[in-house]
Parts: structure tokens; C-alpha cells; sequence
């Protein structure tokens, strides 16, 4: 999973961005775009290597994207580079500023900001979608099309992102290849001083951010940064002095996997135990392909354990021997912690 880190001058993106990657990143170069691949903390894929000691363990992971923007204290918008940048992404976080900052002219206005940027979102779409509509009626496209289209444009001439239409209300699969922004699910973070780093969103923010479609958190990049680079026994100290129960990084992926709606599945072994992310409602077949496509192009079974009736009885033949190991066929909608293993023939 690839999520973008945006913002405004000063918002303290690439703050965020060492904070969740761990990285050391220098402030305010506008250079190259910056990657950083994180793995996602998972308790049941450290209980699960206990219990069979593999040769190799691997996690889910998460790629976050410090995408340049402006840097200069002049400007509020982003550049075309920048908006150009982030329609690469599968996913977009939107850093907020929400602490004094003596570079930037005015007070901080996480609401104001937010609002900038969905209407420079809406209005790239815009463009875009005017164009396919433009095209779709000088070729006299089916009706079915130029109507999907013109429900889009009526919605971001509204002010409202694509991603509030409902599965039922817009066409997904036939949007692909033109990376609309206001589709892409949205995480909003508010950056703040230490002091407010466990309050939750204002109301006000919190009810603009659910009309957009998207979530939300607060952190304190600066602070958490540092606690960051701690050993595990120390984070945890300095968290709790902070009021907060969890890292930075856990607090992004846990909203992240809420909004995006991820779900894992394990495959276990002597030579490997790995946790595979994919969204939920997903069925057997086409998770198998997340594996290896040579699964799902020859799939004939999936055998499945839950984790939870896994670890309640020990072993994969305790399992059976209560009855409760299943056999599925392509259709069945895997669950998350189930334990697969894929039976296929190409």
C-alpha cells in the first residue's frame, strides 16, 4: 500500500514523514519525491512465527510517499508537479498544520487549509472530467457513459470529492488510467504542539472531514519523531506521559486500514509465515492472487483456518480434529486472520 503525504508549506509533512518511516529526511528540501516503506505491526503474525519458528517472517508493509510541494512561505497552493505527484498514489495523507510557525504569515487554520486543498483537488477533477464528457458527446459515446459523467460533474461543481459517491453511484473499474485526486481515500493529520498531541479532532473538523469521505487523526510530528528513534520500553513511557496508548505510526495504520478497509490473511509455514493485505469483501480466488497469480489462474481450493481457532487449539491437526478445519471454493469471502493455504494446478 503506497499513501502520499501532502501538504501545505510549513504543515511539517516531512516531520510526519520521518516520524512514520523512521528516517532522518532533511526539512524544507524541495527535491526528489522521498519514499519510505514501513511494516505494518501485526500481534498475531509474532504469535504465529513463534509457534513455527520459519525461516523467514514477513509483515504486511506500508510505503508512504513524502511528495515535494512548495516551499516557500509565500505560497498556499500546489503546484501542478506536486498535484501531478500525488495522482500516482493509492492513497493520499493530508498533513494539517495546527502549531505556531514564525515562517508562515497568519495563524494556523487546520479547517481553512483542508478546504484549499479539496478545492484545488475538485478543481483538477474538474477539468478532467469536463474534457471525457466533451469527448464522450462529440463521439456520441452510449448514453450510459456521458450519464456517469455528467453525475460526476454535477457532483464537484457541488464542492463534493468523488470518493462521497457510493459504489452503486459510480462506476469504479471504468474510472482506471484517469487518476482522479478526489477519489483517492483521504487520511486527514492534524500536526500539532505536544501539548494537544491526544485530543481528539475539533468538532467542527471532525464533521468537515466526515462530509469529505475521509478520517482523521492528530499527532505531534516533532515530539513523536524523537520518541520515534527510543527503544520499545522507552516509547512507551514517553506515549503515556503524553496521554497516548500507542505510537504515531500504529495510531496512521490502524485509521488507515478503518478507512481504506483492509483486512489480513496468513499463510504459514516452516519456510515462511506472511501476512497478506487485502480489501475486505475480496474472495478466495482473487486473494490467492495477491500470492502469486499462478494461484488464482489455477485455483481449486482454499483450505482455512481462523486465527483465533487456530491458536485455541495448537496445531493444524487439533484444528481438524474439532472439526473445525473448512475447504472453500473461489466464491468464499476470506476473513480477516484467516489462515490460507492455497490448492491450485496450471
Amino acid at each position: 500500500m503506497k499513501i502520499g503525504l501532502v501538504g501545505f508549506a510549513g504543515s511539517g509533512k516531512t516531520t510526519v514523514f520521518n516520524t512514520m518511516t523512521g528516517l532522518d529526511v532533511p526539512v524544507g528540501y524541495g527535491g526528489e519525491v522521498r519514499l519510505g516503506t514501513v511494516r505494518v505491526p501485526d500481534e498475531r503474525i509474532d504469535r504465529l512465527s513463534a509457534m513455527f519458528t520459519p525461516k523467514k517472517t514477513t509483515y504486511a508493509e506500508m510505503t508512504f510517499c513524502d511528495v515535494p510541494g512548495e516551499h516557500g512561505a509565500e505560497r498556499k497552493g500546489l503546484s501542478s508537479r506536486a498535484l501531478s505527484t500525488i495522482r500516482e498514489q493509492e492513497a493520499l495523507a493530508l498533513v494539517l498544520r495546527d502549531f505556531g510557525n514564525p515562517a508562515i504569515e497568519g495563524d494556523a487554520d487546520p479547517l481553512r487549509d483542508l478546504s484549499a486543498f479539496t478545492d484545488e483537488c475538485i478543481l483538477a477533477d474538474l477539468g478532467i472530467v469536463e474534457g471525457l464528457l466533451a469527448r464522450a458527446r462529440k463521439e456520441n459515446l452510449p448514453a450510459a457513459d456521458r450519464e456517469r459523467l455528467e453525475r460526476m460533474q454535477a457532483v464537484l461543481e457541488e464542492g463534493r470529492p468523488l470518493r462521497t459517491l457510493s459504489a452503486t453511484e459510480l462506476d469504479r473499474a471504468s474510472l482506471k488510467g484517469y487518476q482522479l485526486l478526489t477519489d483517492r481515500p483521504l487520511l486527514v493529520v492534524v500536526n500539532r504542539e505536544e501539548a494537544g498531541a491526544a485530543e481528539p479532532l475539533p468538532e467542527d473538523l471532525a464533521a468537515r472531514v466526515s462530509e469529505l469521505g475521509a478520517g482523521g487523526l492528530a499527532l505531534s510530528a516533532s515530539v513523536e519523531a524523537e520518541i520515534a528513534t527510543l527503544d520499545a520500553e522507552d516509547q512507551a513511557a514517553f506515549l503515556q506521559d503524553l496521554g497516548l496508548a500507542e505510537s504515531a505510526l500504529a495510531r496512521f495504520i490502524r485509521t488507515a486500514y478503518g478507512l481504506l478497509d483492509l483486512i489480513s490473511f496468513f499463510t504459514v509455514g516452516e519456510d515462511e509465515v506472511r501476512a497478506w493485505t487485502i480489501t475486505r469483501g475480496m474472495n478466495a480466488r482473487t486473494a490467492a492472487g495477491k500470492i502469486h497469480s499462478d494461484l488464482e489462474r489455477g485455483f481449486i481450493r482454499a483450505e482455512v483456518m481462523g486465527y483465533d481457532v487456530f491458536i485455541e487449539h495448537g496445531s493444524e491437526h487439533a484444528v481438524k480434529e474439532a472439526g473445525l478445519f473448512r475447504v472453500e471454493g473461489k466464491d468464499y469471502v476470506v476473513a480477516d486472520g484467516d489462515i490460507m493455504n492455497i490448492r491450485f494446478n496450471v
